[in-house]
């Protein structure tokens, strides 16, 4: 899948993947604003140490998260191109099996910005939120949509559609 052409079509095929993306940005952009906007009405303060105990599980977890994702991602990745398909509907399916890494990619990484919000509400400052939306636009970034990612598993499904 060398060739200008294909390529574009490879790209223009990753524009919902896209969507998908943008729209998690927009999600952790709104977590943002909502926080600085509605501020101390939002928060419901719990005391010192059950917020640091909850921050400190949602630290560990936001942790786990990220080499959890890249294993269930590559772990999708292989079984996007190794699953069997009928013929007709290969480029189909290899355009939703993508879609489906890539929302299931989005969405274990925008938990973490949910924590961030979560403990803002509990009575945290903008500073964990801030380390959690931005830990989460790390992993956006980390498992964006790539069209050599999509490529493979498109070579993948050819090739074995063609034994």
């Amino acid at each position: 899948m060398g060739n200008p052409v294909e390529r574009e079509q490879l790209k223009s095929d990753l524009i919902l993947p896209w969507i998908i993306v943008g729209m998690m940005l927009v999600m952790l952009a709104a977590y943002l604003i909502i926080c600085h906007t509605l501020g101390e009405q939002l928060q419901q303060p719990l005391q010192e140490g059950q917020r640091v105990l909850i921050r400190t599980v949602f630290y560990a977890v936001a942790i786990v998260t990220f080499p959890l994702t890249n294993l269930i991602r590559h772990i999708q990745l292989r079984l996007n191109q190794t699953m069997p398909c009928a013929d007709a509907a290969c480029g189909n399916i290899a355009k939703s099996r993508y879609l489906v890494t890539v929302i299931v990619s989005m969405a274990l990484v925008e938990v973490v910005g949910v924590f961030g919000l979560v403990m803002f509400v509990f009575g945290d400052d903008f500073n964990t939120l801030y380390i959690f939306t931005g830990l989460s636009a790390l992993g956006l970034f980390l498992y964006r949509p790539k069209v050599d990612e999509y490529s493979e598993i498109i070579d993948a499904i050819s090739a074995q559609n063609h034994e």
